[in-house]
């Protein structure tokens, strides 16, 4: 039986997550779960007037996520979960998560780059019609030292990605030599 696998890819907003978790999803052949892939249908149906409003769909969309990773890891073995993720709050259900599908490796990918970049993606971000304003990407410029800038405490590789840029084929392979084994 192939080893069932969880990558997690995490960090901040800004700082390429989704960029890789694509392109490491594509590598592997395996599904993608996002956070903001739920969450932005989220906001077209129910809105979110405020960030209190958005911080509550946030939540639901990471219940949901979770939800969809447990059913994938069960029927495919292996899933690739982006977000946000919150240090000290999404342990507990990941964890729950993982014993529930034992023996299950898990590796995260934390991603970051330097704070004024990740301030001028945010800027751009603020100003892109074609970016869903329910993200509320004008709230984060400025707040440096936020929460999620961290692996969750959870066994396993862990991959630091750091740099202004990224060649995900060269990410993939770094995941790929971490795991030091066939991944799917």
């Amino acid at each position: 039986m192939t080893e069932r696998r969880v990558f997690l890819v995490t960090g901040l907003p800004a700082t390429g997550k989704t960029t890789l978790a694509r392109a490491l999803a594509r590598a592997l052949a395996v599904p993608l779960l996002s956070k903001d892939g739920i969450k932005e249908p989220l906001f077209d149906t129910l809105g979110a007037a405020d960030r209190a409003a958005s911080r509550r769909l946030s939540d639901a969309s990471f219940a949901v996520l979770f939800a969809l990773a447990d059913e994938y890891l069960g029927l495919l073995g292996a899933v690739v979960i982006e977000g946000n993720f919150r240090p000290g709050e999404h342990e507990p259900v990941l964890r729950a998560l993982l014993s529930r599908h034992a023996p299950v490796a898990c590796t995260q990918v934390l991603c970051r780059i330097p704070e004024p970049v990740r301030q001028q993606r945010l800027a751009a971000r603020a100003g892109d019609a074609a970016r869903h304003p329910g993200h509320r990407d004008g709230d984060w410029v400025a707040q440096a030292g936020v929460s999620g800038d961290d692996f969750l405490d959870l066994a396993g590789p862990r991959l630091l990605h750091a740099g202004e840029t990224f060649d995900p084929a060269h990410s993939c392979a770094l995941i790929h030599s971490l795991t030091n084994r066939q991944l799917v």
